[in-house]
């Protein structure tokens, strides 16, 4: 019941398992970790100039989850198919 009301009242799941990004703790260079931004889904990663980045947790492709992907320098790449990810802009630069 309490979880129902919650999903009514804030629009979303608070225990989805995702971490609040204001909660997170250090992200190593290279990783891509799944959280949220309130109602939001998102994936921060840290870049490899160490830059902590923080973007939708949605393929611009096809929706899949970003957060499941990995760091390729500066660029985030979608496990699903490939396709490389510019943080500073949400476009896809590259598909493989």
């Amino acid at each position: 019941m309490l979880r129902a009301q919650l999903l009514d009242e804030l629009g979303y799941d608070p225990d989805d398992g995702r971490v609040d990004v204001r909660a997170l703790g250090e992200v190593p260079i290279g990783a891509v970790v799944p959280a949220r931004d309130g109602a939001r889904q998102v994936a921060v990663a840290r870049l490899g100039s160490g830059a902590l980045v923080v973007v939708e947790d949605a393929c611009p492709h096809d929706g899949g989850r970003i957060s499941d992907g990995f760091v390729e320098g500066e660029r985030i790449v979608c496990a699903r198919h490939g396709w490389e990810l510019m943080p500073c802009g949400g476009r896809c630069v590259r598909a493989r």
